[in-house]
């Protein structure tokens, strides 16, 4: 089974191209994190949030990668980080298109 995890925080920016300039090697970096199959960037520039949903190989990956991302998100000072992860359901996923696989 794979779990998704779904990562937000508030952070001031930056946002939009800025932030895909400065994200670019931190971006490459989570393809070698174990059992990461990918990862969607999320962001709301109005409200000052970020985050991401990830899609991971097993639970435990999921956990290890939660742990490692908030402690780092911490140390740049980042705070209110929440994070959920979620089992999938990928017979349902599958009919609605989703990118289980």
């Amino acid at each position: 089974m794979r779990y998704l995890l779904q990562v937000d925080f508030k952070m001031d920016g930056p946002f939009g191209e800025e932030m895909s300039e400065a994200f670019v090697d931190l971006a490459k970096s989570i393809n070698d994190e174990p059992g990461v199959i990918w990862k969607i960037w999320t962001e709301n520039a109005e409200a000052k949030e970020s985050g991401g949903v990830y899609l991971f190989e097993t639970k435990e990956d999921a956990e290890n990668y939660l742990t490692m991302h908030s402690a780092r998100l911490t140390s740049f000072g980042i705070t209110d980080i929440r994070g959920k992860i979620f089992a999938v359901n990928e017979a349902l996923s599958l009919i609605n298109h989703g990118p289980v696989k």
